[in-house]
């Protein structure tokens, strides 16, 4: 198994190398071994899918919950593995910072931090302090002795304020307060994407897999976008297929979905 050293290494030359790589979202262990299995180079964590796999709602886990799933998923791979760390878990940018060193403790790869304050009342934090935790975040990076890749997130999009002006001007603040990757989750104008990723200097991250998002990885490439993750999309996919059979079996007394079903000889195989 790499060194979390080697991981972060790798995990930087990623996105250090020409085009684009899809950084998928495993929930559990078996989803990131097959995910690994399958070729993907690195992986991420989804706070809604590790949520819904505990019978929760997203963002009820709370940082040692989520740190205790990311160290698990950690020790399951060898591929680098990055997390969902939400808002960091706290307002300020101390708790921010610490959210950080505990995670790389974890022996994760890289991380994002959003500028949203999450639940009960999800608000966007004011762009002073968000720019301030971003840059307690980086702080903290710099200090590390592994090479860990932290993500800003501008979570506009996602809490309906489409105001692409907003979200670069953000990004571009969070990019001179350190981050190393810039991520605006909820995109899905082609125009828009390749706007944003004309603005900034850093890597960007697109988030694939929700309504309407028909966007390809060869044309994401074509726009300079470095990364695509997936977020809860896998894990709703899953748990889609999960609740079309249950309802098969009580609407219709019938078992047909099977017939869709991985065959146990291939998970085992992706599992070794």
């Amino acid at each position: 198994m790499p060194t979390q050293a080697e991981k972060c290494k790798a995990f930087r030359q990623l996105h250090e190398r020409p085009g684009l790589f899809v950084m998928p979202n495993p929930w559990d262990v078996g989803s990131a071994r097959m995910l690994e299995s399958l070729g993907f180079e690195a992986v991420a964590t989804t706070s809604s899918g590790f949520a819904f796999s505990q019978g929760r709602h997203d963002y009820q886990m709370g940082r040692d919950a989520v740190l205790a799933h990311c160290r698990v998923l950690v020790a399951a791979t060898s591929v680098p593995v990055s997390a969902d760390l939400e808002n960091g878990f706290g307002d300020d940018p101390q708790t921010v910072a610490e959210t950080i060193r505990l995670a790389s403790e974890t022996g994760l790869a890289g991380g994002s931090i959003e500028d949203s304050t999450g639940p009960p009342v999800s608000s966007i934090y004011d762009q002073a302090l968000a720019v301030e935790r971003i840059r307690a975040a980086a702080e903290t990076v710099r200090s590390l002795p592994v090479p860990f890749v932290l993500t800003a997130r501008c979570e506009n999009y996602l809490h309906q304020r489409p105001d692409l002006s907003d979200t670069i001007r953000r990004l571009q603040a969070y990019q001179d307060a350190g981050a190393d990757v810039l991520y605006a989750p909820a995109l899905k104008n082609a125009e828009d994407i390749a706007t944003l990723v004309r603005s900034v200097d850093r890597p960007v991250n697109v988030l694939m897999g929700m309504p309407g998002m028909n966007l390809t990885v060869e044309q994401l490439a074509a726009m300079g976008v470095k990364r695509i993750t997936l977020g809860s999309a896998l894990a709703r996919a899953a748990l889609g297929g999960f609740l079309r059979a249950a309802r098969e079996i009580r609407d219709k007394g019938t078992f047909c979905f099977s017939d869709e079903a991985a065959p146990s000889k291939e998970i085992n195989s992706l599992l070794k």
